[in-house]
């Protein structure tokens, strides 16, 4: 490792051993590094600080691993950026609507979900949350909620449809409705915020 501080192996060394201060050290003179290469890579919806934090944990936890044929800093960037390439991947298969993603209409609409019991009448602004609440679900369950609620189709109507049995159909609706229902509760508690 002819590039780095003459420090730096021996601080390897001593952390692989549990030494607190030699962790503390490597977590310096790594910080910079890893706090610049997660910058770069940041996802939407992640912290920095959490990001910075996964990114150490994940290093100091396979140190072990660390062959030392390559710059540590080499290693430990691979780390970081796999770690927010990682968490980019997550949240776009688990993509999440925000209060501040929606227009002031549909902003209005989840306010006044909030605020009563009673049903909201239909508008533009309601359809456009509706449609953006079933773009959070996969696709077979956004067809099949269009299909049972939208259309109004019975679930015999969807079994022919589909080839899919009447339990896996009710199975189905009732997993929608309900990460639809989690959806919407996380709407209206950002607008009591």
């Amino acid at each position: 490792m002819p590039d780095e501080c003459p420090d730096v192996s021996s601080w390897i060394g001593l952390a692989r051993q549990g030494d607190d201060e030699a962790a503390r050290a490597l977590f310096r003179h790594l910080y910079p590094l890893v706090l610049k290469l997660v910058r770069a890579h940041l996802p939407r919806r992640s912290s920095e600080e959490d990001l910075v934090q996964m990114v150490f944990t994940k290093v100091f936890s396979k140190l072990d691993q660390f062959s030392g044929t390559v710059p540590l800093e080499h290693w430990v960037s691979r780390v970081a950026v796999n770690t927010c390439l990682n968490q980019i991947k997550s949240e776009n298969s688990r993509p999440e609507i925000r209060l501040a993603d929606l227009s002031l209409e549909e902003e209005q609409v989840v306010q006044s979900l909030a605020a009563t019991t009673e049903d909201v009448p239909a508008s533009f602004a309601a359809r456009d949350l509706v449609d953006k609440l079933l773009g959070q679900l996969a696709p077979r369950e956004r067809l099949l909620m269009s299909w049972l609620y939208l259309e109004g189709r019975s679930v015999k109507d969807i079994q022919n449809s589909t080839g899919w049995s009447v339990p896996a159909i009710k199975i189905r609706a009732f997993r929608a409705r309900r990460k639809l229902r989690q959806h919407l509760a996380r709407l209206m508690g950002d607008s009591k915020s």
